[in-house]
């Protein structure tokens, strides 16, 4: 049985507090003679992961979780206070911004360095370099210091490097949410052609599309903990779905809006438990409450959005002469029904804006995510309707 390519178990890591003078020689005292630190902080505890070769992982959690820790730990960067990882090949990371490159020196001359890094030199070194320059496509400041180079730029840098590699194990921490569409296009038809050569993925991002469109298994940290691992698809759902309560609870904590003329009560899609898991040609039932300020009518806009923000469709209840329904003295409801969306597999979110009696005017935004599950290599957003012409060609 071939061993994992990479492998955790019961990792963890914890600093000590150092908030008040004195805290750091303290904390210090006790590492030099080794004594016990009760007031530790914990930011990473058990966690248990194994990655095959070939696999590609998602990981997930909000801000805080641990992901950035874990991905240092198991590349390297960091010591475990607990446990052990055990690595069976090269890895190529994309951690922090501009780590490792010299902010006096070119970008040029920082891919040079960075490649004998990895003991890329000599003649293969020069045969790369153009591809590697080419790549990270940055004009005339690929010879100007780093340190005059935007967030995005210093990205495309260290991308250039890893794609010119191809190490075994490809680590990167939100390196899709920086940098301008193209670049993030071309970052994922690269990671697109690693994944299908065989490579191994580990992916940390925000956007549940790219989770979804670049890795098969995923794993949810929550508080520092492995709140759940296996199928990309079950797991981001579950966060979405947790997301979903989350945003639910601290809503009713903060109650409604009432300073303003029109809010959103209340925005349910299905039966409104959880984000609803759907399949391509299913119907989405999207039912919402309106609080009117002044008890005069509402209307109401709805839309769909990809998960990155990507405009799906839109509509208005006044552009097709409907009214909200009554259902209290202040309070107004509405039920819309997509039936048999056409949209891709992917993770989409539904906005709810109410709207002045004369639909010109937006006040408050409520919305609900959901996923499309399924596998295809069609591209962009909807299926259309479609056949191929068996006498084909023009003439």
């Amino acid at each position: 049985m071939n061993a994992p390519l990479i492998e955790a178990r019961g990792l963890g890591k914890s600093y000590p507090q150092v908030h008040r003078s004195g805290d750091r020689l303290r904390a210090l005292g006790r590492l030099l003679f080794s004594r016990a630190d009760p007031d530790r902080i914990s930011v990473l505890r058990d966690v248990d992961l194994r990655v095959e070769r070939g696999e590609s992982l998602g990981l997930v959690g909000a801000n805080g979780a641990g992901k950035s820790t874990l991905l240092k730990l198991l590349t390297g960067v960091l010591t475990p206070t607990t446990g052990s990882v055990t690595v069976n090949g090269t890895i190529g990371a994309l951690l922090e911004l501009g780590a490792g490159f010299h902010p006096e020196y070119s970008g040029r001359d920082n891919i040079v360095m960075a490649a004998a890094l990895h003991g890329l030199e000599g003649e293969e070194l020069q045969r790369r370099l153009p591809g590697m320059v080419e790549f990270a496509d940055i004009g005339r400041y690929i010879d100007e210091p780093v340190k005059h180079y935007s967030s995005g730029m210093v990205v495309r840098l260290g991308f250039a490097v890893v794609a010119s590699l191809r190490p075994d194990l490809l680590v990167t921490d939100e390196v899709l949410a920086v940098g301008d569409e193209s670049f993030q296009k071309k970052c994922i038809r690269w990671m697109q052609d690693y994944l299908d050569g065989g490579g191994t993925l580990i992916l940390v991002s925000h956007s549940m599309y790219h989770v979804q469109k670049l890795c098969r298994q995923a794993c949810w940290l929550r508080d520092g903990a492995v709140a759940m691992s296996g199928d990309v698809f079950e797991v981001t759902q579950a966060y979405l779905a947790w997301h979903e309560r989350k945003d639910g609870a601290d809503a009713e904590r903060a109650g409604a809006r009432h300073d303003v003329e029109f809010s959103v009560v209340d925005v349910r899609l299905g039966e409104g438990t959880v984000a609803p898991l759907l399949q391509p040609g299913d119907d989405l039932c999207v039912r919402a409450r309106i609080r009117s300020r002044d008890g005069r009518d509402p209307q109401v806009a709805i839309g769909v959005v990809r998960a990155d923000g990507t405009p799906v469709y839109g509509l208005a209840s006044d552009m097709e002469g409907q009214s909200l329904r009554r259902v209290g003295e202040d309070e107004y409801a509405c039920a819309l029904v997509f039936e048999r969306l056409p949209l891709l597999p992917g993770s989409y979110l539904v906005r709810v804006h109410p709207m002045d009696p004369e639909g010109v005017r937006v006040f408050d935004t409520m919305e609900r995510p959901f996923t499309v599950r399924g596998s295809t290599r069609e591209f962009g957003l909807v299926r259309l309707a479609h056949r191929w012409d068996e006498r084909g060609g023009l003439g």
